[in-house]
């Protein structure tokens, strides 16, 4: 049996995850079932709005299923095994956006606005631009702690890099939309809203 190391886990469903990723380690095809079932839609979502690319991001969701199939043995419990899964997700829609220097699209998708009013899609619209205007690194971060809603730590975990340099990209980021903000015309009142948000 393949060995990973004890983790703590503070609920059923990280217990259970672990349980699952060791069977996968095992060669446990059911296993590997269930895994792919749990997380083949979000990383294709995830992977999706990162390339606007059907093709791309069914081949990167299942590149990265694969690699959990190959590679699962490798996890060391320092993180959530979604987090581990959604770094290795990362990594690779970073080395297949460089290799075919694709710009990375936005995290919003102009069909879900339908209906929005048109105020609320001027602002959406804003942060859209100011997202698509980001460095691949920074963008990638962005989607990462708002898009899945990772922590700076776990964001770190699945980049591969310090908390200190999530901080970073972070504040990098926040400091681009706001040029990008204002560069736009975007009304007073509605930087106003956002403060007392």
């Amino acid at each position: 049996m393949t060995t990973l190391k004890t983790i703590k886990s503070d609920s059923n469903t990280g217990a259970a995850e672990v349980l699952l990723l060791r069977r996968v380690a095992d060669r446990d095809r059911a296993a590997f079932d269930e895994l792919f079932r749990n997380y083949h839609s979000r990383l294709f979502s995830f992977l999706f709005r990162l390339t606007r690319s059907h093709g791309a991001a069914e081949e990167l969701a299942n590149d990265v299923l694969l690699t959990l199939w190959k590679d699962a043995g490798r996890f060391r419990g320092e993180s959530k095994v979604s987090t581990w899964i959604f770094g290795i997700a990362y990594r690779q829609a970073l080395a297949h956006l460089r290799k075919r220097k694709l710009k990375l699209v936005s995290i919003m998708d102009h069909d879900a606005m339908v209906g929005e009013s048109e105020s609320q899609f001027e602002r959406e619209e804003w942060v859209r631009q100011g997202i698509e205007a980001l460095p691949p690194k920074l963008k990638l971060t962005v989607m990462l702690v708002y898009f899945l809603g990772l922590s700076c730590e776990e964001t770190a975990n699945a980049s591969g890099v310090p908390v200190s340099t999530v901080k970073t990209r972070m504040f990098h980021a926040r400091k681009r939309m706001k040029v990008h903000l204002t560069a736009s015309g975007v009304p007073e009142n509605w930087q106003e809203d956002k403060k007392n948000d």
